[in-house]
């Protein structure tokens, strides 16, 4: 815990942002950290809860030791908290800025509302190791003579690399794109991770042994029989990159797209990758319409209005939540409320219990979304349809799961009917021997911190496969 009596003592301070109008000028980062005093305050509010929540199975999935590192916070030990919060969480930095925080949720003084800032507390730790020069190539002593291949160099992808690298094996990811980061490069935009990030954590894990193959798609350039013939071990981690098909009337209209193609190109674009030989995508003096109320959606909202979008309404077919969840009744869960993002407060108009019924065009060309309001069971209400003006529609309702042609048809392992590799995440086992799965690829879409939760607990399952034990931590 922090002071004993800081929660009496402090209230919740969090993070500001840059105005709205200068954020929207640049796709850098916009957060505006506290200062170190304030943190150390913000520390001090943890609680000497009888059962952290924050940190068990309805918290934290990698169970960072959150009382643990907001004590050495309040008690000025930075190094330690660092020690501390990296022995659970390989990239700490990544989570704390865009983890959705279910840690703060679940935090005993949430049921007044005013959590413990832990997701600024763990950013400011993370951020603090860089800055000391505390993050260093952890290199194993000794070599244990076995090779894994891992494809993909998503989260997931990367956790299981870092930590089987660290036992001694020898660790080689396969990346389809030219860059590795998987979706933290290439889906979430710069302004909620700068993807500095990412490239200094590559650079460590290269001097901690790993060999990165970019340009491999394997299933495609490189069989998967070839994969595994050069490896003793093979970790599947390729994300759920299928879209979910709304399948309504318009989507041949030009002007329609879906979430990723739009949010992968402008990152390019910020990465200065080569994308002249890709259609561009553009919201630049168009009125754009998001389907879906994720945060894919937002980050769709807030990438608009960064290339100059002359409006932006977001579609959402659920009802308005409430402003405040009933804490008896959800807390520690996940609460369905009202919430805002910093891409919704941009000025984004928001639709809720809103149907999207097709979209409507002239020569080809969309001009417009058809909507109707819904019931309580998400049906059309007769009478209720309207007609959005958009010249852009993005459609971001979610994944369907993994892209099965290719690596997972060559592989030959059992898949659900969600097409997700099937394996426990006891063993992370596939149905063929010496195959493993983790991540979005396994469980289907979900959040990063869920992806280095089965990238750590997999490195664990593979190293105990080739070995026989195992010291890597679950």
């Amino acid at each position: 815990m922090g002071k004993v009596t800081g929660f009496l003592e402090y209230d919740r301070q969090e993070q500001k942002y840059q105005l709205a109008g200068d954020r929207i000028r640049h796709f850098r980062e916009f957060t505006l950290p506290l200062e170190e005093g304030d943190v150390k305050k913000q520390a001090a509010r943890c609680m000497d809860c009888g059962i952290p929540f924050c940190h068990g199975p309805t918290g934290c999935p990698v169970h960072n030791q959150i009382p643990d590192w907001n004590d050495l916070v309040f008690s000025g030990d930075w190094e330690e908290a660092a020690r501390n919060l990296h022995s659970t969480n390989n990239f700490p930095e990544f989570t704390g800025r865009i983890c959705p925080a279910p840690c703060e949720e679940a935090c005993t003084l949430n049921l007044e509302n005013v959590p413990v800032t832990i997701k600024t507390i763990e950013q400011a730790i993370a951020d603090k190791s860089w800055e000391m020069g505390w993050v260093r190539p952890e290199i194993a002593e000794t070599r244990t003579g076995k090779s894994v291949g891992i494809v993909g160099s998503g989260p997931a992808g990367l956790a299981a690399a870092q930590q089987l690298a660290r036992t001694g094996h020898e660790v080689h990811v396969y990346e389809r794109e030219p860059r590795a980061g998987g979706l933290l490069r290439y889906g979430i935009p710069d302004f909620k991770m700068e993807k500095r990030h990412i490239d200094r954590r590559i650079a460590q894990m290269e001097a901690e042994g790993v060999t990165f193959h970019y340009g491999a798609n394997v299933g495609v350039t490189t069989s998967f029989a070839e994969l595994e013939a050069r490896h003793d071990a093979v970790l599947l981690a390729g994300g759920a990159e299928a879209p979910r098909d709304p399948q309504l009337p318009g989507m041949e209209l030009d002007g329609v797209h879906y979430a990723m193609p739009f949010l992968t190109q402008q990152n390019r674009r910020v990465g200065g990758e080569d994308v002249s030989g890709i259609k561009p995508i553009l919201a630049s003096g168009k009125q754009v319409v998001v389907i879906g109320g994720g945060d894919t959606a937002s980050d769709c909202i807030g990438t608009s209005f960064r290339q100059g979008a002359l409006s932006v309404t977001q579609l959402d077919i659920r009802p308005m939540p409430p402003m405040i969840e009933d804490k008896l009744t959800v807390w520690p869960y996940w609460p369905t409320k009202f919430r805002t993002s910093s891409s919704q407060a941009e000025g984004a108009e928001r639709e809720f219990q809103a149907a999207t019924l097709g979209m409507v065009g002239r020569n080809g060309k969309l001009t417009g979304v058809n909507c109707a309001r819904v019931d309580e069971k998400r049906r059309p209400i007769p009478g209720t349809e309207f007609v959005i003006p958009a010249d852009l529609v993005f459609i971001a309702i979610g994944f369907a799961g993994s892209v099965t042609d290719g690596m997972i048809e060559q592989a030959g392992v059992a898949v659900d009917r969600r097409a997700n590799v099937v394996a426990n995440d006891l063993d992370y086992r596939t149905s063929r021997d010496k195959v493993f799965a983790a991540g979005d690829m396994r469980r289907g879409q979900s959040l990063v911190v869920w992806a280095i939760r089965e990238g750590r607990q997999a490195a664990r399952a593979i190293d105990e496969f080739l070995m026989g034990a195992s010291v890597l931590p679950r």
